[in-house]
């Protein structure tokens, strides 16, 4: 195997098992003060590396403000909404409505910075939006914003969209030529302090679980999760590019699909595999056809 498809690999596996990590997650611990630990953890992880490195860390005060954007959106309000979500659905529906990002992030590339979208994110969007509504409905008892499904599906949609805005703000950063790595480390930690201060406003109680299971999930999520899998992805995209390493996006749901049957007794009916599939062919033609978009002569 060589190193393109190892980074792969490891992007894939990661990712996907990172949703079940988040189910370790969930119990003593808030989660606001659990996603405080986590990119607490994932930050000085890289600071640390840039430190010893001898990477500058020093940046004017408009870049601080593209980190702190990054810190809020990718690192801080997703994750809170993701935590919450995962605790009225399983960790694979999770994964497959985060995998909706693949047309999300086209379509707000078209919103905020006027790139053109296609006849393919259309049809892409339609088949996601029709998969989720299947995928779903075998869980939805009754359809009030009562229902413990609705809720976490919502909570779902929400953070993925809010994901999306992340990425767009990582746009914005790497517009003003910001270096990845260290968007990354700032971003984290202005994330830890955004979420340690919606946990102290909440009156959330700063414990901590020293389980094997929670401390386990939380070193897993912030080292491998947050650094390690990234980095990877990150690699991936300056030597294939970003059409061909959003295939992970595709991918990585069926690992968690398969842990979470594994793990969380995970029970399928026709309505809800018909429903993945859809999702999942959504993603598949927006990338397919963005690829070949790519490849055309101009």
């Amino acid at each position: 195997m060589n190193s393109t498809a190892a980074l792969y690999v490891i992007a894939v596996l990661i990712w996907g098992s990172t949703w079940l990590g988040i189910e370790y997650q969930l119990g003593i611990v808030p989660a606001e003060v659990s996603v405080f630990y986590r990119y607490l953890l994932a930050a000085s992880i890289l600071f640390t590396w840039c430190l010893f490195k001898r990477i500058p860390m020093r940046f004017n005060l408009r870049a601080h403000s593209r980190f702190a954007l990054l810190g809020l959106l990718l690192f801080c309000l997703n994750y809170l909404l993701t935590y919450q979500g995962q605790r009225y659905i399983t960790s694979a529906l999770m994964s497959i409505a985060f995998s909706t990002m693949v047309w999300l992030n086209i379509i707000n590339m078209r919103l905020f910075f006027g790139q053109r979208t296609g006849w393919s994110v259309l049809v892409g969007a339609t088949l996601g939006i029709i998969g989720m509504t299947l995928m779903f409905s075998p869980a939805v008892k009754e359809l009030t914003f009562e229902d413990a499904t609705v809720i976490g599906a919502m909570l779902g949609i929400v953070a993925t969209y809010i994901a999306s805005l992340g990425n767009m703000a990582s746009h914005l950063a790497h517009k003003d030529q910001l270096p990845v790595l260290q968007s990354n480390a700032w971003g984290m930690a202005y994330g830890a302090v955004f979420n340690g201060l919606i946990a102290f406003a909440l009156g959330r109680e700063f414990n901590f679980d020293p389980s094997l299971t929670y401390v386990g999930s939380l070193i897993y999520l912030a080292l491998f999760g947050s650094v390690i899998a990234f980095g990877a992805y990150l690699t991936l995209l300056g030597r294939i590019g970003p059409a061909k390493a959003g295939y992970i996006n595709l991918l990585s749901p069926l690992v968690a699909i398969a842990l979470s049957t594994l793990f969380e007794d995970m029970q399928f009916s026709w309505a809800m595999i018909a429903g993945i599939t859809m999702v999942l062919a959504g993603n598949f033609f927006v990338l397919r056809r963005r690829s070949q978009e790519r490849k055309r002569p101009t």
